[in-house]
C-alpha cells in the first residue's frame, strides 16, 4: 500500500502530479482542492475514481504552518517503513520542478554552437546566443537584391525519427523544405533559422537535430544564424518535438523566376528525388500500419536497412546544382518544388494561365518505396501523383533549343535530370499526362 501526501493549495478541482522527487518507489505527490479537504482529512482507503487505488492518503490543512507539515509528513515516512521515501517541503515551486529546465537549455546551446559556426559564410560570421542574428548583404556580394523568404516543417515524418530513435537526419529535411523553395524563384539562400519545440528538453538530441539542420545548411550554402528551442512541459509527451524552418534568400531583381516568357513547346525537366522526401507521411505511416512492419524491420523496398531509416532518408536539397546551371546557362525559365500536391498542385503555380504542363510519366524512374506504397496500401496512381513526388523532386522548364545546355549543366553538378515532358496550350487543369507510372 504507497502513501500520497495530499495538500489542500489548489483553488480548483483539479488533481495534478508535481514533480517532487527522483525516487522511484516514492508514491507521486497529488494536491486535492479546498472544498474536498475536510471530507478526506484523515487517513483514508481509496474508494472514489478521483483517488488512486490501493493507496493511503493524509490530507493536510491548507492552514497548517511548513514546519508542521513537514513534520507531518516526515513521521509518515517513517511509518511506511521505506527509507527511499522521501520529500522535501519548500516554501514555492521552481521553473525545473513545472518541467522547465533551463541548465538543460544552456547546455544544449553549448553543444551546438561548434555545430552552427561550421555553417559560416560571407554575410554572416557571428556567433548564435544574442537576441538576434546579423546578415550582412552587401558583404555577400549582391548590388540591386530582393529578398525572398520561406518557412517550412517536416510534418509527421517526425514521428517515424520519433519512434524510431533517429534525430540527426530530420534537419536535413527541415533546411530543404525551405530553401528548395527559395531556389524556385532564383535565389541564393542567405540564412536560415530554426524553431525546436519539445516537452522535455534532452540536450543530445537536440544537439542531434541541429546537427542535421546544419548539414542542410552547408548543401544549401546558407548560414544558420539564431533559432529557438522551447521547453514546453504539457503541450508535448515526454521525447515528442516538433520542428519549423525559415530561410531568407535573395536575388539580383533582374534575375527573378519564373522569368515570365514561358511559351509552347517549352520543355519540363525532371530532377530525381531522394524517396518520399517530407510529404505525404500521414499516409505512409498509415501504410506502415497496414503492413504490421515495425521501424526496425528490414525495409522489403531497400533490403540490407530498416524500414524506419529507409523513410526517412533525407529531402534533396537542389540549391547548389541549380544556381549553378542558371548562372551558366542563363536558360531557366522556371522551377517548381515538388512536394505536397505533387505535378498537379505545384506545377502550375509557376505557369502562365494560357498553358498546360504535359509530363511523360514513362521518362520517370519510380523509386522501388514508391511502387511498395502503392502495392500496400492500393492507392492509385493519380492519388499518388497528387501526395508524393513519385521520383522528380523538382522541375525545370527550358526554351527546346537550351534544353542540351542545361541538362549538361545540372549533370556536371553530379544531377539526375530526364526530359519530362513539354509545354502546351492549355486545356481544363494545369497538367495532362502522357505514358505510364512504372509502379
Amino acid at each position: 500500500m504507497g502513501l500520497v501526501v495530499v495538500t489542500t493549495t489548489l483553488p480548483h478541482g483539479e488533481l495534478v502530479e508535481p514533480r517532487t522527487t527522483n525516487h522511484a518507489h516514492t508514491p507521486p505527490l497529488f494536491m486535492l482542492n479546498r472544498k474536498l479537504q475536510h471530507k478526506w482529512t484523515g487517513t483514508r482507503h481509496c474508494s472514489t475514481p478521483f483517488m488512486l487505488p490501493n493507496c493511503r492518503y493524509l490530507v493536510f490543512s491548507s492552514g497548517m504552518r511548513h514546519s508542521e507539515l513537514a513534520a507531518a509528513a516526515e513521521s509518515c515516512h517513517f511509518a511506511s517503513n521505506n527509507p527511499e521515501l522521501t520529500m522535501t517541503i519548500k516554501n514555492g515551486l521552481t521553473y525545473a520542478q513545472a518541467g522547465v529546465d533551463i541548465d538543460a537549455g544552456n547546455l544544449l546551446v553549448e553543444k551546438i554552437k561548434p555545430i552552427v559556426r561550421s555553417t559560416r559564410r560571407p554575410g554572416a560570421d557571428g556567433e548564435i546566443g544574442g537576441f538576434g542574428g546579423l546578415f550582412d548583404l552587401k558583404a555577400a556580394g549582391f548590388t540591386d537584391p530582393v529578398l525572398v523568404a520561406a518557412n517550412d516543417g517536416v510534418g509527421t515524418k517526425l514521428k517515424i525519427a520519433i519512434d524510431a530513435g533517429v534525430h540527426d537526419t530530420v534537419g536535413i529535411d527541415l533546411v530543404a523544405m525551405c530553401v528548395n523553395d527559395l531556389v524556385v524563384q532564383g535565389a541564393e539562400p542567405l540564412f536560415f533559422l530554426d524553431y525546436f519545440a519539445t516537452g522535455k528538453l534532452d540536450p543530445d538530441q537536440g544537439a542531434a537535430i541541429v546537427t542535421g539542420i546544419a548539414e542542410g545548411c552547408l548543401q544549401a550554402g546558407c548560414a544558420l544564424i539564431g533559432g529557438e528551442t522551447a521547453e514546453m512541459p504539457g503541450m508535448y509527451r515526454d521525447g515528442d518535438y516538433d520542428l519549423a524552418g525559415f530561410a531568407v534568400g535573395a536575388a539580383e531583381r533582374n534575375q527573378l523566376l519564373p522569368s515570365g516568357d514561358i511559351a509552347e513547346g517549352d520543355v519540363i525537366l525532371g530532377l530525381a528525388s531522394s524517396g518520399v522526401h517530407s510529404n505525404g507521411f500521414s499516409l505512409v505511416r498509415r501504410i506502415v500500419e497496414l503492413s504490421g512492419l515495425g521501424w526496425d524491420a528490414d525495409a522489403p523496398f531497400k533490403p540490407g536497412t530498416t524500414l524506419g531509416q529507409a523513410l526517412l532518408t533525407p529531402t534533396r536539397i537542389y540549391v547548389k546544382q541549380l544556381l549553378a546551371a542558371i548562372r551558366e546557362t542563363g536558360a531557366i525559365k522556371a522551377l517548381a518544388h515538388i512536394t505536397g500536391g505533387g505535378f498537379p498542385d505545384n506545377i502550375p503555380r509557376v505557369l502562365p494561365k494560357d498553358l498546360t504542363a504535359s509530363i511523360n510519366l514513362s521518362a520517370i524512374k519510380v523509386p522501388p518505396v514508391f511502387s511498395w506504397l502503392a502495392k500496400v496500401g492500393g492507392v492509385e496512381r493519380d492519388e499518388m501523383l497528387r501526395t508524393f513526388n513519385c521520383g522528380i523532386g523538382m522541375i525545370a522548364v527550358v526554351a527546346p533549343e537550351h534544353a542540351d545546355a542545361v541538362l549538361a549543366a545540372l549533370k556536371a553538378q553530379g544531377e539526375d535530370a530526364v526530359r519530362l515532358g513539354t509545354m502546351v496550350a492549355r486545356a481544363d487543369t494545369g497538367v495532362v499526362y502522357q505514358g505510364n507510372l512504372a509502379l
